[in-house]
């Protein structure tokens, strides 16, 4: 890495995390967590997008050229060759199912049964791979085919081969641009993982009726098998946030009554095991979260930040948490999409001045920039932030960067598929030193129970 591009990466990452941190720093930060833009600015279909990983670094090279004044970016997390290898049934997919440039498309349905509770609280493994695999795998329909077998092969591959394209595109992003990530790893809420991908919008409002204390147990046995995925794949430097996004938890999805029952007590339980772990948190409140985001209170200050969608009042949020917790957003989509430049800046200088006025803010659109932003709205919005989001001449915040954990830390207990001590038995005597060995194992054994959680939402 160049000494400016160092020197830009510093710059950019210290006035984000000073943000989150509610730290002092020089301005407000233009971090959008999702910015869906920045992929088709390039001039790249949604198909080419989510199908030609090869063409990711041109597109983000251009976008930085353009904007350099943007403080990080994250663009896709779709990569189309993967689900076909699997038949991943959960997405719809531009260009394979869907015009080239329509956004890719959630189906919902039930891959849970309503009598599989204990099962997937109970013996999760036996779960994943009888019940909800061969369900959300149209390539596991026929198991212990030749097919089904190759389909499991190539997806490793490809799962490794994605997992290569993604680092190289971490570190083109942070050594040639100077350009930090506004979050890595994933986690949804224990609520949401049942609701999206397990039981459907559906089930779940018919559970939480019928059998309300089947989906308390089995938000709370989700905990550490969510937990461990997310810190799977963090960032291993804690530099950036885990990105949450939080779908069910939304009014009117649930009153709040049904969010304190149901949805915050286990969220807030994995939240806090990631804070524990010395990370922070991008909380996309999905919808409107305004009855319910109060508990935001409950958390350690400075350690979530959280995206405020169109439906929620800024304002609002700002007056509620905006004290203990970083806000982003105020620019709605629409403003976006249809507005002038002119009406975008007048919003930004707004935003500045009210929510942005003791730091703690992050101006985006309503939890990202869409993919159809007009160019010229993005770029008022940057010139308005310059403008008006101007807090001192320096940044008053030293970049967060550990490898370690917090002292006396430890992990939630890692499940795997076949533990070392059933494959210890097996080998029998172990003639050389069996911690090497178990290492190895074990590693793998993790990668591959921890992969399987990925699929579920």
């Amino acid at each position: 890495m160049s000494e400016e591009k160092q020197r830009l990466f510093q710059e950019r990452l210290k006035r984000y995390q000073g943000a989150i941190a509610l730290a002092p720093i020089d301005r407000v930060p233009i971090a959008p967590g999702s910015n869906y833009f920045a992929e088709v600015y390039s001039g790249l279909t949604h198909y080419e997008f989510v199908y030609d990983n090869s063409k990711w670094m041109e597109a983000d090279k251009k976008f930085v050229e353009d904007f350099p004044e943007v403080d990080a970016l994250r663009s896709g997390r779709i990569w189309g060759p993967l689900h076909d290898i699997v038949g991943f049934n959960l997405y719809k997919l531009p260009g394979r199912d869907l015009p080239v440039n329509v956004q890719f498309q959630f189906i919902e349905g039930e891959r849970m049964k309503p009598d599989e509770y204990d099962l997937l609280i109970n013996d999760p493994v036996e779960f994943m791979f009888e019940r909800f695999l061969p369900r959300a795998f149209n390539e596991m329909k026929n198991r212990g085919s030749a097919r089904s077998y190759a389909a499991f092969l190539k997806a490793g591959m490809a799962q490794m081969a994605l997992g290569a394209a993604m680092r190289n595109r971490a570190l083109y992003l942070q050594e040639e641009l100077g350009m930090p990530q506004p979050m890595t790893g994933v986690m949804l809420a224990p609520f949401d993982m049942l609701a999206d991908g397990l039981r459907g919008l559906r089930g779940i409002m018919i559970d939480i009726r019928r059998r309300p204390d089947k989906v308390l147990e089995a938000c709370e046995a989700l905990i550490p098998e969510l937990v461990n995925a997310a810190l799977a794949i963090a960032d291993p430097l804690r530099r950036y946030p885990i990105f949450m996004p939080l779908h069910r938890g939304c009014y009117p999805f649930l009153s709040p009554k049904q969010f304190d029952e149901f949805y915050w007590p286990s969220l807030k339980k994995a939240m806090l095991m990631l804070i524990d772990a010395g990370y922070t948190i991008r909380a996309y409140l999905e919808g409107d979260w305004g009855p319910n985001w109060h508990h935001i209170r409950e958390l350690p200050k400075g350690k979530v930040l959280c995206d405020i969608d169109n439906q929620g009042d800024i304002f609002k949020a700002k007056a509620d948490f905006g004290d203990c917790q970083c806000i982003a957003g105020g620019v709605p989509d629409s403003l976006l999409i249809l507005g002038t430049p002119d009406e975008v800046r007048e919003r930004v200088k707004l935003l500045c001045e009210t929510v942005g006025k003791d730091g703690g803010f992050i101006v985006n659109g309503g939890c990202g920039i869409p993919y159809n932003t007009k160019p010229e709205n993005f770029r008022a919005l940057i010139d308005a932030t310059l403008e008006y989001g101007r807090y001192r001449d320096k940044t008053e915040f030293e970049v967060q960067c550990n490898p370690n954990p917090p002292a006396g830390w430890q992990p939630p207990k890692q499940r795997m598929i076949t533990p070392w001590e059933v494959k210890k038995a097996e080998l029998g005597e172990i003639k050389g030193d069996e911690d090497l060995i178990r290492m190895h194992w074990e590693m793998f054994e993790r990668m591959a129970y921890n992969w399987l959680w990925n699929w579920t939402w």
